[in-house]
């Protein structure tokens, strides 16, 4: 299952928002309103959004500042979100990408939770 956010422009040029990113505790300030936990380590962060177990992402690769790779830091159910950065003039676009090997079922359970939360960080992100 392959899912993208909006585009969105933000305040920051490339390497600002990819510095920004590349410091997981910073994804605390774009997670939805929603967010009932949010613990950071150096390369990874832990969140649950009421309702839903919690999720562990670690980056797993990277571009500097053109991609940043987020990956499942436990292998239950193997995905990845990646923030792909673009520069458009003095500021830089970003769009989230989660890619994500689930089974049909599940894929249509998670669809429309995923698709607003990748939509959720891209459109905060956009104001930070």
């Amino acid at each position: 299952m392959q899912l993208n956010s909006k585009s969105v422009t933000t305040k920051k040029s490339k390497q600002e928002l990819y510095d920004f990113l590349r410091k997981v505790k910073n994804f605390e300030q774009i997670m939805p309103e929603n967010t009932s936990k949010f613990e950071a380590q150096e390369d990874s962060f832990l969140f649950a959004l009421k309702g839903m177990p919690e999720i562990e992402l670690k980056i797993v690769e990277e571009q500097p500042y053109d991609k940043l790779v987020l990956g499942a830091a436990k292998g239950k159910l193997p995905f990845t979100l990646t923030a792909n950065i673009t520069e458009t003039s003095d500021k830089a676009s970003v769009i989230f990408h989660f890619e994500g090997d689930f089974n049909p079922m599940m894929a249509m359970m998670v669809k429309s939770p995923l698709s607003k939360f990748i939509n959720t960080l891209s459109e905060n992100i956009a104001t930070v």
